[in-house]
């Protein structure tokens, strides 16, 4: 599998000066609202933002969680966390004991994971016995489509970011290794989820009609 780590991070680094603590475009709105859809109880309990960016996650988490670790492997999108505990490593060598949280948030990263059964089983390792994992990332359909993630650097250069394709049984097949059930999950799908206005969206929106553009998973150590 090539290693794409490095190029990964400079990526990350070049977009961290614009990259807000908040959801910043029409896709990322519709994917926190579909998390916020399946977010988990804070109240009380140890909660871990994974590759957690510039922290939009860890913002909400603190509003409840009685502790908030925020992790990412970009020091400059570190730099911009305001929230919790902020922790540099990489989202499948987690510096934490097992058991160490209750909850994970992981907000459009598992695709930079070199290997989807191992970020998933670190992740099992880190939650508590009734702990919960919730999850978004880019959908496999819209990567196989031609999507790419990919952002204009201050210096008005395109970068796209490297990512790979995990497709839904690759995800079902790790959480079932890993050791965890999942719960509930959600495509956000263009013109349905996905139906805010911005330039050039009906254009958009016509060309990509019903196409899954998000994956949204919550998953759990208890079974239900």
């Amino acid at each position: 599998m090539v290693n794409d780590t490095a190029e990964t991070l400079d990526a990350y680094e070049h977009w961290a000066p614009d990259y807000p603590p908040m959801p910043h475009n029409p896709l990322m709105r519709a994917e926190q609202l579909a998390m916020l859809r399946h977010w988990p109880e804070l109240a009380g309990r140890r909660a871990l933002d994974l590759a957690c960016g510039s922290g939009r996650y860890a913002l909400i988490m603190a509003k409840e969680a009685r502790q908030v670790v925020a992790v990412d492997f970009s020091p400059s999108m570190l730099s911009q966390v305001t929230s919790g505990s902020r922790v540099r490593a990489e989202m499948s060598r987690l510096p934490f004991r097992s058991g160490a949280f209750h909850v994970v948030i992981c907000g459009l990263a598992v695709a930079h994971a070199p290997d989807l059964d191992a970020w998933m089983g670190e992740v099992a390792r880190v939650l508590t016995a009734d702990g919960v994992l919730l999850y978004s990332d880019f959908h496999p359909e819209a990567s196989r489509a031609g999507m790419t993630r990919s952002f204009k650097d201050r210096s008005g250069h395109r970068r796209d970011v490297p990512h790979r394709r995990y497709d839904l049984e690759a995800h079902r097949q790790a959480a079932l290794s890993a050791g965890l059930t999942i719960q509930r999950s959600e495509e956000i799908r263009v013109g349905a989820q996905l139906n805010e206005a911005f330039p050039g969206s009906r254009e958009v929106y016509a060309r990509w009609e019903g196409m899954p553009m998000i994956l949204v998973v919550r998953a759990a150590k208890v079974r239900t």
